[in-house]
């Protein structure tokens, strides 16, 4: 080597793992800019956009009644957890006889959009093996997912869009799987997860390609067509001659990779900037990258894209959970606002959806440290023009602990299924009922079917 850089073993199992984030499944063969000249079929363009609120959220105040009856049980078995009437700002959805709810007061973006008609809630969504009653839990005569609570088991079952354990591949990736032809035989755009890779994301052909907040891809100081030090030596090291067929095979993925960024990079030069401010959080910059994607589509000629977000710190315990879950309410609220406001400007607003998942609910009591612990079935959010909007999907639980929607302690039974809720976004991405049934094998055993947000 020709320089004194000193590419070291850590550098280069550093760059080693930087080599899946460049790749996605079904590239192999050389990819060129040229492979992306298609044209995409004009206005016919879907994607969806998953946020996912790791720690758990407590939808329990994402999502509250304002009528004195359930406002009462709200405040009674919440305990200190309980947010102030006063400080609530009312929702009115078109589909609960005039019961008045309320998001968190931290969520006045995503409010108005709900009151405008973009933003819609399910209610008391989560993993089930079948339709289950408390009376079945109480009896212990009917199945359950395994490993409730479990932070990774629920993620997983979230993920995979079913509680069966045997199911390793995401329901995004599936999905990806379905309409990746869609978008022409290079599909490395299909599928992109901004902030870390996801299982739900995995295909069984599709991987998701990965870049950062930022939209960065990992090899930026890298300049093939330049004589810095770096560059140079950097050449140097992947276009070496190697016997050893590991070594061979790192330089074929390293170099395939950095043709990955330049495609990419590629792509977002041709977009013009976008107006739409952005707050300046870390999920915000995750969406602002992912609008910054749905603005190439064209350069890439994708047609149909899944994309992953997220956002941790909602395993609130203790004392802090009222100022922390306020604070990270208003970080999603805000970045989906923006969001949805750049699928405005892109003129696209009614073709993109977005939505919430977490690894589960939480207890209605607050615990003896002034939080809330695991649960089970939450609420979440679904943004969008093609949204059945002002309105709250599924069946909002009876907020009383022994009530009939409590296992006991105040853990909700899902009344709507991970699949059905999935289901219903995968309508959405313009999936057609055949292809549920095959991304969503599980769903016949809900015979309510997918849920209806259009």
């Amino acid at each position: 080597m020709t320089n004194s850089i000193d590419f070291s073993r850590r550098s280069a199992l550093k760059l080693t793992a930087m080599a899946p984030m460049m790749l996605s499944g079904g590239l192999i063969g050389g990819l060129t800019r040229a492979a992306f000249a298609q044209t995409a079929v004009a206005g016919d363009y879907r994607a969806l956009v998953a946020i996912f609120m790791f720690g758990g959220n407590d939808g329990n105040n994402l999502l509250i009644p304002l009528d004195a009856a359930g406002y009462a049980d709200y405040q009674g078995g919440r305990g200190r957890l309980a947010l102030d009437r006063g400080g609530l700002q009312a929702i009115n959805p078109g589909n609960t006889q005039g019961r008045q709810f309320s998001f968190h007061p931290s969520m006045g973006a995503l409010s108005a959009l709900f009151e405008s008609g973009q933003c819609a809630a399910v209610a008391n969504v989560g993993p089930l093996l079948q339709p289950l009653t408390r009376a079945q839990w109480q009896a212990n005569t009917a199945q359950t997912p395994p490993n409730l609570f479990s932070h990774s088991d629920q993620q997983s079952q979230w993920q995979s869009g079913t509680s069966d354990t045997s199911m390793r591949l995401g329901w995004g990736g599936r999905a990806a799987d379905q309409i990746a032809s869609l978008n022409g035989v290079q599909n490395v755009a299909t599928a992109v997860a901004v902030n870390g890779r996801s299982a739900f994301q995995q295909g069984a052909t599709v991987s998701p390609f990965l870049v950062s907040s930022s939209g960065n891809f990992g090899f930026d100081s890298y300049d093939p067509s330049s004589n810095d030090a770096v560059s140079v030596g950097f050449a140097e090291m992947i276009n070496a001659q190697r016997s050893h067929l590991f070594e061979a095979a790192w330089n074929d993925t390293i170099k395939r990779g950095i043709t990955t960024q330049q495609v990419f990079q590629h792509a977002l030069n041709q977009a013009a900037p976008l107006a739409t401010v952005f707050p300046g959080s870390g999920l915000g910059d995750q969406l602002k990258t992912v609008a910054r994607l749905i603005a190439s589509r064209e350069a890439f000629g994708v047609r149909r894209q899944v994309f992953f977000c997220s956002l941790g710190g909602f395993d609130t315990h203790g004392e802090g959970q009222l100022q922390d879950q306020a604070e990270l309410l208003n970080t999603v609220s805000d970045a989906m606002a923006a969001f949805y406001r750049a699928t405005v400007e892109l003129g696209i607003a009614s073709q993109v959806t977005s939505f919430t998942m977490s690894d589960f609910g939480r207890d209605f009591p607050a615990n003896g440290s002034g939080g809330s612990d695991h649960g089970w079935g939450s609420h979440h959010l679904v943004l969008g023009g093609a949204v059945n909007g002002k309105k709250i999907h599924g069946k909002f639980p009876t907020l009383r602990v022994g009530g009939p929607d409590d296992t006991s302690g105040g853990r909700w039974i899902p009344t709507t299924a991970t699949e059905q809720y999935a289901a219903g976004l995968g309508s959405l991405l313009g999936l057609s009922s055949s292809q549920i049934t095959e991304v969503f094998p599980t769903l016949g055993r809900f015979p309510a079917g997918p849920l209806t947000l259009t």
